[in-house]
């Protein structure tokens, strides 16, 4: 089942699996900064008003705001 990184809590880890056609804008950043599909991701921090969030992938930190994670589809990880 899909969702998007802002339905992910703290500790959750999931895999990237496209992009919303809402976010179109932030999709070659997002691709520039490692999440493309299939790339595992965990949710480390969220700010107490939801914006940033921060993410682990590829071994280093990643904090994305609100607009570019709902441009991100994400599929939970078991």
């Amino acid at each position: 089942m899909n969702a998007k990184l802002k339905d992910l809590a703290v500790g959750d880890r999931a895999v990237v699996v496209g992009f919303a056609d809402s976010g179109k804008a932030y999709r070659q950043k997002l691709l520039s900064m490692g999440l493309t599909p299939g790339t595992e991701i965990s949710v480390t921090r969220v700010a107490p008003m939801g914006d940033p969030v921060e993410i682990r992938v590829r071994g280093f930190a990643l904090s994305l705001r609100k607009a570019e994670a709902d441009a991100l589809n994400v599929r939970r990880v078991v």
